[in-house]
């Protein structure tokens, strides 16, 4: 099979070819092209991809493309993994965010909306120019923020664009290991949500449900990451287990002191660090070795003014372990082309799945893939107290894609004055304009 990603010279492309290189299953993926506006990236990342395949006899042949449609041309699956504005525009996001009082986060609330905003008409033309030179292709996407990407690209790709986020497969991992049971192979996770917006109602090992244990024991909540950082107190409160970025709804105010008296944004600390790689790993006899180091510096500092506002100190190793989601785009390549089975959290239109939401409602759910592609699993259901908050941001995330997609600067406004963690709408016009004027190329069409 042919695997095309789209941003292939961003930072995680080598886990992503990790996964490819420990595959030896009939069916495999045998070519990679790597697709990217940034042809220095580009030969560097080439660099790096033959460090790590050194040795390996059947390692799949990359290619690196500056074109689009050379790259995509031919693919069985095409992975879409940009960042518009680049790291530069995240600390941007964050800049502007501070100056007016809210969070600036490149996912939720402003840094979201902004961050959608000069993605979308990049990703609506990709997503016609797969259609186009690869129709056949099954697109998945990375692309942040995931959710609303996702749900703007099927209205041209329709169920052949699927969403990935390793949060709650990582957040299910950890618990699991807590209660001792991270290697029992019968494991049902219910989860639902939205992209980076979501909840653990169960997790059934074996059939019975052992989440009710875990919940009964202050000590193991905060034994885990995510236990730590909302504090068992709250999670028992709640009875499920929240994804990591519902910290910045549930402690906002924590939040954003934190940020206020940081050194630097996050934005602002990658955009050092990954200057000071990509220079290194230009020159470097050995550039995946730069790369593995550069990598856990930037998991070690992983959402480091939340685990600030919550007292956490440094993270552990043991949390450091991503929920893999290599492995999960693998996991739903194979059941794809080859008809394997498999039940993964993904992104994807709701069919009625969430009451609440509509049929081509992007959401966050349990899937069965098979070789028709991921089906949302009957019986997900939000927490009584989650139902208000996901209708809200899913209107959020709908006005977005109004604003990003037809040009709606009024559509924009709304988005940005709905959404939670922006109280104003002054605040909101305010943002707005600061956007407008920070990045007049990538927002010129909003009108």
């Amino acid at each position: 099979m042919k695997l095309a990603m789209v941003g292939g010279g961003g930072f995680r492309t080598p886990l992503v070819y990790s996964a490819l290189l420990h595959d030896h299953a009939p069916g495999r993926v045998t070519e990679v092209a790597l697709v990217d506006v940034d042809s220095d990236r580009l030969a560097t990342m080439a660099r790096i991809l033959e460090d790590e395949a050194a040795g390996a006899a059947d390692a799949p042949r990359v290619s690196i493309h500056t074109d689009l449609a050379e790259g995509i041309r031919g693919a069985d699956f095409v992975f879409s993994a940009i960042r518009v504005g680049g790291l530069e525009g995240r600390a941007l996001d964050e800049r502007i965010g501070q100056s007016h009082g809210v969070i600036g986060q490149e996912t939720v609330g402003f840094g979201g909306i902004s961050f959608a905003l000069r993605t979308l008409p990049v990703v609506m033309d990709l997503a016609r120019t797969v259609r186009r030179v690869a129709p056949e292709a099954w697109v998945i996407n990375f692309t942040n923020p995931a959710g609303i990407v996702t749900e703007a690209m099927s209205q041209v790709l329709g169920d052949r664009v699927i969403g990935i986020c390793d949060s709650p497969i990582g957040l299910a991992r950890r618990a699991l290991g807590a209660l001792g049971l991270g290697d029992c192979a019968d494991v049902d996770v219910r989860y639902a949500g939205l992209n980076h917006l979501g909840w653990v109602t169960q997790l059934r090992v074996d059939g019975r449900d052992v989440l009710p244990e875990l919940l009964a024991r202050p000590d193991l909540i905060e034994s885990f990451e995510e236990g730590r950082l909302f504090g068992a107190e709250w999670i028992q409160a709640l009875g499920a287990l929240p994804n990591e970025y519902l910290h910045y709804f549930n402690y906002q105010r924590d939040v954003l002191q934190a940020d206020q008296y940081a050194s630097s944004t996050r934005g602002r600390y990658l955009v050092d660090q990954q200057s000071s790689f990509w220079d290194r790993a230009a020159r470097s006899g050995h550039p995946l070795e730069d790369w593995h180091v550069c990598r856990h510096e930037r998991e070690v500092t992983y959402m480091a003014t939340n685990r600030e506002s919550a007292g956490m100190g440094d993270r552990d190793e043991a949390d450091i372990v991503s929920g893999g989601y290599e492995n999960v785009a693998l996991a739903l390549m194979r059941g794809i082309a080859h008809d394997q089975m498999a039940r993964l959290i993904l992104n994807v239109r709701n069919r009625g799945t969430l009451v609440g939401l509509d049929d081509e409602a992007v959401v966050e759910v349990p899937c069965i893939v098979d070789s028709a592609g991921a089906h949302p699993i009957p019986g997900a259901e939000l927490p009584d107290f989650g139902q208000g908050l996901v209708t809200t941001v899913k209107y959020v995330e709908r006005q977005t894609i109004e604003a990003g997609v037809n040009g709606s600067r009024t559509a924009a406004l709304r988005a940005l004055a709905h959404h939670p963690l922006i109280d104003s709408v002054r605040v909101a016009r305010s943002l707005l304009e600061d956007a407008q004027v920070s990045f007049p190329t990538d927002l010129s069409h909003l009108r």
